[in-house]
């Protein structure tokens, strides 16, 4: 292949990416007007959340049940936060993410989120991680700290790391 249709595809598909993260965005918004998660994005974080924090989250199904609400709800205080650009951006993402076509082409997951196996997800997540292009690997990232830093943010999942808190001065 040519260097110019090299350049010529990239182009391409980052125009048609973002046409499409967009539209998806503008139809199924993952952000409500407040800031915070829709279902949409309720429904990537939670998965991502299974994934990224598996062996940190409490074994018993109810309770992994309650430590992931309440991974939501920061989260939503964390994305309410952000600057406006960044919620957008966020708000695509997960947009694109949580559409069919979007997961398929862009975390490379077969299967709808909420249906996935925990290995599934953290292959696709890997996959984003180690790919090539770099907006995958931002959308990585994005994911991965996002979810990571919502839940170690809890002073109850400090003991897990053998963390004892902070010091009292």
């Amino acid at each position: 292949m040519q260097r110019r249709t090299l350049l010529l595809l990239g182009l391409t598909s980052a125009a048609v990416l973002a046409v499409a993260g967009g539209a998806v965005a503008w139809l199924q918004p993952a952000l409500l007007p407040s800031g915070a998660l829709s279902a949409t994005g309720r429904e990537v974080f939670a998965a991502v959340g299974r994934a990224a924090l598996d062996k940190s989250l409490p074994d018993a199904e109810a309770a992994r049940q309650i430590a992931l609400q309440g991974l939501l709800a920061r989260i939503d205080v964390l994305v309410q936060a952000l600057p406006p650009h960044a919620q957008a951006e966020l708000s695509q993402l997960l947009s694109l993410l949580g559409s069919t076509p979007g997961r398929r082409a862009f975390a490379r997951l077969r299967q709808p989120w909420r249906e996935a196996a925990v290995a599934d997800i953290q292959q696709a997540l890997q996959g984003m991680r180690l790919s090539t292009l770099a907006l995958r690997q931002q959308a990585y990232a994005a994911l991965h700290d996002i979810s990571t830093d919502a839940y170690f943010s809890d002073p109850a999942s400090w003991p897990l790391l053998g963390y004892p808190g902070p010091r009292k001065i």
